[in-house]
C-alpha cells in the first residue's frame, strides 16, 4: 500500500476532465473580485500559453473587480462605510455586450460569505448568484468555466472563522462538475494542501514573509502560480504541474522573463481601460485610458509578444 500511494502522487497530472480551451475561442475574460483584479495568475496562465502554445494567441481581458460578490451581500460598514460591495449582478450585461467573450473564467466566492460564519441564508444567495451568473454566460453562448474560491487563512485573522464558509462553497461548485457537468477548477484545495504541508515542516509558516496570502486573503506570487497551475492544468498544459513558479517555468523558453513582463504590462493597460470602458460603479479604482488608445498600445505589445515566442511547447 505504500509504494501504491506513492506511485499515485507521483502521477498526479491535473484534473481528468480537462477541457482544451478549443478552435473558436478567441477572446476570453475573467471575472472576479480584487484577486482576480490583481491579476497575477492571469498573467502567469497568459505567459505560460505565449511561450509553450504559440500557434494561437488568445485576446485574454482581465475584468476582476476588488470586493466585488455575485451574491450581492455587503458587510455594514463595508470600507469604512464608503460604500458597498459592488455586485456583478449590476455590470454584467455591460461587460458582455462590450467584450463579446467566446469564454469566460469566473472566481467568486472570497466575499460572497461577508467574512461571517456559515450561514444558510448568505449560502443560498451565492448559490442563486452562480446560478444566474451561469444561466447569463450559457445564454450568450459563450463558454463558462467556475473557479472555486482561493484559501482563507485563519492564522492570520485567528479572529474571522470563515475557512469553513469557502471549504462549503468551493465543496458545492466541485459538486456541480459531477451533478450537472458544469466545468469548474479547484483551486481552493490545492492552496489548503500547500498550505497544510508546510505547516507540518515549519509551523509558523502564517508569518508575514512566509504566508501563502501574507493578509490571509490576497495570494501573493506563490498562491497566484498555484491557481494558475490549476487553470493550465485543467486546460490540458499539464505540465505546468512541475514547477513552483512561473519563473521557473518559463526558464525553458529562451525570452520568457521578457515575455512575462510584457505580458504584466499589456493586462494592466487593459484591465483598467475594459473596467473604465465597461463602467463600473466601485470608487477608488484608477481611471484607465480610452479603450482605443489601450487597445493600439496592446496591439503594439502583442506585436513585440510575436518576436519572441520562437521556441515549441515542450507540451
Amino acid at each position: 500500500m505504500k509504494y501504491l500511494i506513492i506511485i499515485c502522487i507521483l502521477f498526479r497530472s491535473g484534473p481528468s476532465n480537462a477541457q482544451r480551451i478549443g478552435p473558436d475561442v478567441k477572446r476570453i475574460v475573467f471575472l472576479g473580485n480584487s484577486i482576480t483584479y490583481n491579476g497575477a495568475y492571469i498573467n502567469d496562465v497568459e505567459a505560460y500559453l505565449l511561450a509553450f502554445s504559440p500557434a494561437i494567441q488568445y485576446d485574454i481581458i482581465n475584468l476582476g473587480l476588488p470586493s466585488e460578490t455575485v451574491s450581492g451581500l455587503s458587510e455594514e460598514g463595508h470600507a469604512n462605510g464608503k460604500f458597498p460591495r459592488p455586485d456583478l449582478h449590476e455590470r454584467l450585461a455591460r461587460v458582455m455586450t462590450a467584450t463579446k467573450p467566446d469564454m469566460i473564467l469566473a472566481c467568486y466566492g472570497m466575499n460572497d460569505g461577508i467574512y461571517l460564519p456559515l450561514d444558510s441564508n448568505r449560502f443560498r444567495l451565492f448559490r442563486d448568484g452562480i446560478e444566474w451568473l451561469h444561466a447569463q454566460v450559457v445564454k450568450s453562448g459563450a463558454r463558462l468555466v467556475h473557479i472555486t474560491p482561493p484559501v482563507y487563512d485563519e492564522r492570520k485573522n485567528p479572529g474571522i472563522k470563515y475557512s469553513a464558509v469557502l471549504k462549503r462553497y468551493s465543496g458545492w461548485l466541485m459538486s456541480l462538475r459531477k451533478d450537472r457537468k458544469w466545468e469548474v477548477i479547484d483551486v481552493h484545495s490545492p492552496m489548503v494542501a500547500y498550505l497544510e504541508a508546510h505547516r507540518k515542516v515549519d509551523d509558523a509558516f502564517h508569518l508575514d514573509g512566509f504566508a501563502l496570502a501574507v493578509d490571509g486573503v490576497h495570494p501573493a506570487e506563490t498562491g497566484h502560480w498555484i491557481i494558475a497551475r490549476e487553470i493550465l492544468s485543467y486546460l490540458g498544459f499539464k505540465a505546468a504541474n512541475k514547477f513552483s513558479s512561473i519563473e521557473e517555468a518559463l526558464k525553458a523558453h529562451g525570452h520568457g522573463l521578457e515575455i512575462l513582463n510584457l505580458v504584466r504590462r499589456k493586462h494592466q493597460l487593459s484591465r483598467d481601460a475594459w473596467l473604465t470602458e465597461t463602467k463600473h460603479t466601485r470608487p477608488g479604482i484608477v481611471d484607465g485610458l480610452p479603450i482605443v488608445q489601450a487597445l493600439d498600445s496592446v496591439t503594439q505589445i502583442n506585436a513585440r509578444l510575436k518576436l519572441l515566442i520562437t521556441v515549441p511547447s515542450h507540451n
